[in-house]
C-alpha cells in the first residue's frame, strides 16, 4: 500500500471529521407509513426520510427522473442516499440511473415482491400468475389508486376488460388490522375476484433497510 502524505492524512481526517452517519431514503410515498413505522421500531434516528409522490405508482414512467432530481437535490447534505423503490414499472431505467449515480434502492421487481421476500415471491409467481396483489396502503386508497385510474368510476363495463384474467386479489398485510382485512375482502369483491389474506409484515424492506449504510 502507498505512504500517505501528510496532505492526504489530513484531507482524510477532513472527510472523516465531516461523516455524520446521516442516511437519506428516498422513497415511494406509498411506502411512507411502513418505512416510518420501522424507523420508529428499530430507533433508526439517523435516518431521514423523504417521499416522491405515491401517485408515481400508476405513473412509473415519472420515477426515474424524479429519482435523479431527489439525489441531486440531498445528495451534499447526506453521508448516504438510499432509494426505497424497488423496480416498480421502470424497466430497468431506475436501476440505471441509480448505478450511474452511484446509490443503491431495494432489490426486487416491485413492492409485492420485497413484501412478500423476493425469494419466495419468484417461487410462488410461477403459479400465481392471475393474482392482483394489495398493500395496506393500496387497500387504503383503493379508489384513488385502482378504481378512479382505472376509470371503473365512470365506466364500469371496463371492468372485465382490465380484470377478466384474474382469479383472486391477494392481500398483502404489513400489519394486522381486522378493519383493512374486511376493507381488502370488499375490494375483491368489487373485482369479482375470490379473496385471499397473507400477512407478510414488512418482509425484505426491513432486512435491506436494517443494512443500509454497514456496507
Amino acid at each position: 500500500m502507498p505512504e500517505l502524505s501528510d496532505e492526504d492524512l489530513t484531507r482524510k481526517g477532513l472527510e472523516a471529521d465531516h461523516k455524520t452517519g446521516k442516511i437519506l431514503l428516498i422513497a415511494c410515498g406509498a411506502l411512507a407509513r411502513e418505512i416510518l413505522d420501522l424507523q420508529k421500531i428499530n430507533g433508526w434516528d439517523h435516518m431521514t426520510l423523504t417521499c416522491l409522490p405515491a401517485i408515481y405508482h400508476v405513473h412509473p414512467e415519472k420515477i426515474p427522473n424524479a429519482v435523479r432530481e431527489a439525489v441531486a437535490k440531498h445528495r451534499d447534505d447526506y453521508d448516504d442516499i438510499f432509494v426505497v423503490y424497488a423496480d416498480c414499472g421502470t424497466g430497468g431505467e431506475l436501476e440505471r440511473i441509480c448505478e450511474e449515480l452511484g446509490v443503491q434502492m431495494v432489490a426486487g421487481p416491485h413492492c409485492y415482491s420485497f413484501f412478500e421476500g423476493n425469494d419466495r415471491f419468484a417461487e410462488i409467481s410461477e403459479t400465481e400468475y392471475t393474482a392482483f396483489y394489495l398493500t395496506d396502503f393500496l387497500v387504503r386508497q383503493f379508489d384513488a389508486f385502482i378504481w378512479k385510474p382505472m376509470g371503473l368510476d365512470r365506466h364500469p363495463q371496463l371492468l372485465d376488460m382490465y380484470f377478466g384474467n384474474y382469479e383472486k386479489l391477494v392481500y398483502q398485510s404489513q400489519i394486522i388490522d381486522p378493519v383493512l382485512v374486511e376493507k381488502a375482502r370488499a375490494c375483491a369483491d368489487r373485482l369479482g375476484l375470490t379473496f385471499e389474506h397473507r400477512h407478510t409484515g414488512y418482509g425484505d424492506l426491513a432486512t435491506t433497510l436494517a443494512m443500509v449504510g454497514k456496507d
